[in-house]
């Protein structure tokens, strides 16, 4: 697979084309930000952490019926998938009180949350990612309203599959973001699950294992990203 120009840099990730016009490449940066990109640094070896995990948990998602954009993961830092056009709403589903929802509404974090909640959030980095509602999809012309149930169903099966994987490994898989795309006509899961986009949290001493590290400088951000890759594919 030839890698060509590059057709995207974000916050993570830089985008390659590749000689196939329908695949394209990932490559995963050791870049963090947080807070809209307010606050940045670097994590060491977080891209090749973040592309492992990522390859990974989308192998155990298509085993269980989620159609997803990964091909197959390249090299430590590279993974290749299907090009897709990114629908732009974040979608966030969350299983326990945390973060903004707890600030937002006044909540106490730790909290469980049954059923799973779903949120939109209109990507776009100039308004900060606000907090949607379904009229405000319509409104903004972000999607179908048959898309919209369609990315509902599948980030609520995603929580189904995820949630007791994450579990098995002494995990809690507190929320995460999703992000799909169109391919060919068909809604399909892309981007990345990894801990820069799920809250994680150690089943029995609670310990934050995630991006919240360096959001709140928690320190030993490295130990817990490497953490997560030992219990994900060890």
């Amino acid at each position: 697979m030839t890698k060509g120009a590059m057709l995207y840099e974000g916050k993570a990730k830089k985008v390659f084309a590749t000689s196939k016009p329908d695949h394209v490449i990932q490559y995963f940066k050791d870049d963090a930000t947080a807070f809209n990109a307010q606050k940045r640094g670097t994590i060491v070896d977080k891209g090749v952490v973040n592309n492992q995990v990522a390859s990974r948990l989308f192998q155990v998602l298509e085993e269980n019926g989620v159609h997803t954009h990964f091909i197959e993961r390249l090299n430590d830092r590279e993974m290749l998938t299907k090009k897709v056009a990114i629908v732009p709403i974040e979608v966030v589903v969350r299983n326990i009180v945390a973060g903004s929802l707890a600030k937002r509404l006044g909540l106490k974090e730790g909290e469980k949350i049954e059923p799973a909640i779903v949120e939109f959030y209109y990507k776009n980095d100039a308004l900060g990612d606000p907090l949607i509602a379904e009229e405000h999809v319509r409104l903004l012309k972000l999607a179908t309203p048959s898309v919209v149930e369609d990315i509902k169903k599948q980030a609520r099966r995603v929580n189904e599959v995820l949630m007791p994987f994450f579990k098995e490994r002494n995990m809690v898989l507190v929320d995460f973001k999703l992000e799909f795309g169109i391919h060919h006509n068909k809604l399909i899961l892309a981007d990345e699950i990894s801990p820069d986009t799920c809250r994680i949290w150690d089943a029995k001493t609670g310990d934050v294992m995630d991006k919240d590290r360096f959001r709140k400088d928690m320190g030993k951000i490295e130990e817990a990203y490497q953490e997560v890759l030992k219990r994900v594919c060890g």
